[in-house]
This record gives C-alpha cells, structure tokens and sequence, in this order.
C-alpha cells in the first residue's frame, strides 16, 4: 500500500474561463428552448424547435462510425435516422448530456447531435427527437484522446499537448459555458477525471513513458502524487467513488477524493497489463483486461488474452477470471446489474458475477472472429444501456441489439458501411454533478 506525498505550494495550473470553442451551429436541427435543471443549470438545447417531435418517452440512440462519417440509430428498432460525413478515422465518445457525442477528428472532438433530449420541467421531464445534424462545436484538440464523463462532468484530454479541459455536462455544447482548462508538465497520452470534492485526478507521463497519477485541488495545486503505476492507461470509477487506473503490473486505486489515499494493486505475474477498465458506480468492482504476455508486448507484437481482471475496490484486491476466449479493448462492458460483461472471439457475450469471479453465462451473438494485427481496423464492439447490449458485427455490417437478462436479439440491421466504434445518447436529462453517471472509452 502507498499513501499519497502532500506536495502543497506548487505550481497552480487551474484556468477557469468561459468555454472556447467553434460558433455553435445546429445545421437543420430544430430544438426546444432551454429548460432550467436546478442549480441554475441549463439543457444544451437551442433556442428554436422548427422540427423537433415530443415523445412519450426518452429515445435513445446509437451513433456508429465507419470509414467516412457517422451513422446514427433508433436504439430501440435500430432504424437508420441519420447520417454524418466526416474524412479519416473517426474515434466515438458519449458527451455526457445524453444527447451530444463527441466525435475525435481533425482539430479536436466535434459534437454530434444526435437529435434526442429531455426538457427536465419541475418534477417530470419532456422527451424530444429531431433529425441528428454535425455541429460546429469543437473542443480544440491536436491529438484527440480520452473523453470521461463522471457526476454531470465531462473531461475532454489532449494527448498531442497534455492540455485537459472539464466543463458541466449539461453545458457541454455551450460555448458561453464555465469550463476547466489544465495543462500537465509534459503531453502524453493521458487521461483526467473530476470527482464530486472537486479533486481532479490526472495521469503523469511524457510521449516516452507515462509512470503515474497526480491529484490536484480546486485550484489546479497538485496535492499528492503516485509514481508506482509504469504505462498507466485508462480508468473507471466503482461505488463510494472509488476509482481505478490501469498500469503495466496491475492498477492503482484511488479513494476518499482530494484528502485520500492511493494504493498499489499488484498483478500477479510480473508483467499484468490493465489497460481497460469498465466500471458501475454502484458496484466495487471494477472489471478490467489482463495482458501477461511481456515479450510480446517488448516485441511490440499482438497477444490475444484469454483472462481479464475482478478489482475490488473496496480491499484493493485483484482476482483474474479465465474465459473460453480471447477478446479486445472493445469487448468490456458492464451490465444494468453491474455483471461484467466481455463479448468474445467465440462470438458470445461472457456474462461474468464480479463477487465470484465466474463466468455464469454466455449467449452467442455473432460469428466467431480474430481480432486484426492493427488495432485501427474494426472488430465486434459492445455497448449498454438500459439492459440491452449493443454489438456491431464488421464482417457482415450489422448491428445487434441483445437483451441481456434473456439473450434474445431482438433487432438487427445492416448498414451500407462496415461499422467501428458505438457511443449510445440515452436522450435523458444529465445528472448534476453528485448523482452517477460515468462513461468511458479506451484502447
């Protein structure tokens, strides 16, 4: 175990200034006027609502990328409700409000919106749909990385600078918006995340190494630091707000906020990557990937691992569980019961009972596939909301939609192009800074 070195007096880094971003445009996206939230908060909706249509109920949706753009789904039919073209290969986050993703492209992550919301109005919301458009509104960024949403707050990392920028979720497509603008010693491929105390916990590193984490305070003054975490990459947050970051040889867990600790969690073999983490912010557990093979990672060669990783958070324990098949960066996922959740290269969805440690179940959903040498080039990929598992098939161009309690797939569709990478839009209210709510993606 390590506790963290109070490092009081350094360097403030903290910058708190309107958003900055690209004029807000919503081409051909009519929408509601803005709806307070409480606390002065505001819905990211603009200021008309030319062709917007109030539904009984929320309607999430699924935006999918693939070589040229953006599609956008029904999440429930999984019918085709619009299209984006973007140049390149497009990288896919949940923006935190429900209703904006933010898409990693040239010059930074620009907001899709996919043209579903709420309207909270006291004590009910109202629902709403439009045809999703491509907006204008940009977090600048020259090399685009990881975007967490945690507790109504979505952090946006720059890897090509080391700069990070956190703004309120609800806000996120606001330029006029209050945001946190941070910048680390050095760029690297990074990751932030702000929790509710106001604790900002980011990653250490240069582009050649990356060794830790730094917690900084409200006012951006490192506070403590661990420097026990060699290739650290990703993260997730458990219950009590919890919160694990992958390294080369296991994770760190970081608990109690600003004034807490940090503890090493070793892996079992000498070298254990945990790079990935999928976390339930009313679980302990957090659900992880597990490389072991060293020399390939020397070598700089693919290894396709058949295990992945139980951290309990509350012991700072790490089990590993041995599935039937290998797997990739895309694979995790947690379930509306917290079940961890790994869709394989047998083609199933391994449902896995993190207290056990056990694989309870698997329901095949697609044809066995390898996982490609580049980890650019598509393959099966799963999402969740709301009990149902989202899986893209590139082989064949579909996507299923899987109930997960009874295994039934329940819809399928074919796109015109072979889809990548998934972020669902649930089209609800965000939750406030202080209730759950986190999303992540890695690779």
């Amino acid at each position: 175990m390590s506790t963290p070195t109070r490092s009081g007096g350094r360097q403030r880094l903290l910058a708190l200034t309107p958003l900055t971003l690209l004029p807000l445009v919503l081409a051909g996206c009519g929408t509601g006027s803005p709806s307070s939230t409480g606390a002065g908060a505001t819905t990211s909706a603009p200021a008309t609502q030319e062709a917007a249509t109030e539904q009984a109920a929320s309607t999430p949706r699924l935006a999918v990328t693939h070589d040229g753009g953006v599609t956008v789904l029904d999440a429930t039919t999984l019918e085709q409700v619009g299209e984006a073209e973007l140049p390149g290969y497009l990288r896919l986050n949940a923006a935190g409000d429900g209703r904006h993703v933010a898409v990693s492209s040239t010059g930074g992550f620009r907001l899709l919106d996919t043209g579903t919301w709420a309207e909270p109005h006291g004590d009910h919301d109202h629902y709403w749909t439009t045809d999703p458009a491509l907006t204008d509104v940009t977090y600048a960024a020259t090399e685009p990385g990881h975007v967490v949403v945690h507790e109504g707050r979505t952090t946006f990392f720059d890897d090509g600078t080391g700069k990070f920028t956190t703004v309120d979720a609800a806000d996120v497509a606001d330029p006029a918006a209050q945001r946190l603008d941070l910048q680390t010693p050095a760029a690297h491929h990074g990751v932030a995340v702000q929790l509710t105390d106001g604790a900002v916990v980011v990653s250490e590193g240069t582009p050649d190494a990356r060794t830790g984490i730094r917690v900084l305070d409200a006012d951006g003054t490192e506070v403590s630091r661990n420097d026990q975490c060699p290739g650290v990459h990703g993260e997730a947050v458990a219950a009590d707000e919890a919160l694990v970051i992958g390294c080369k040889d296991g994770v760190l867990v970081h608990t109690g906020g600003l004034d807490g600790t940090t503890t090493k969690v070793q892996a079992p073999t000498e070298y254990g990557r945990i790079g990935n983490q999928a976390g339930d912010e009313d679980s302990p557990f957090v659900l992880g990937d597990y490389k072991s093979d060293g020399a390939a990672a020397a070598a700089e060669t693919l290894e396709r691992p058949t295990r992945v990783s139980i951290i309990d958070t509350r012991d700072a324990s790490l089990r590993l569980v041995d599935l039937p098949a290998s797997y990739t960066f895309r694979s995790l996922a947690r379930g509306e019961d917290g079940e961890g959740l790994v869709l394989g290269t047998d083609g199933s969805l391994h449902v896995i009972d993190p207290a056990s440690a056990t694989v309870v179940r698997s329901v095949p959903i697609v044809a066995p596939w390898e996982e490609p040498e580049e980890w650019q080039e598509p393959r099966p990929a799963v999402r969740v909301h709301d009990g149902t598992a989202y899986v893209t098939e590139p082989a064949t161009r579909e996507v299923h939609a899987v109930d997960i309690a009874t295994g039934e797939v329940f819809a399928t569709t074919t796109l015109s192009a072979v889809p990548d990478e998934l972020a669902v839009a649930t089209g609800e209210a965000p939750h406030q800074h202080g209730e759950h709510e986190h999303e992540t993606a890695s690779a």
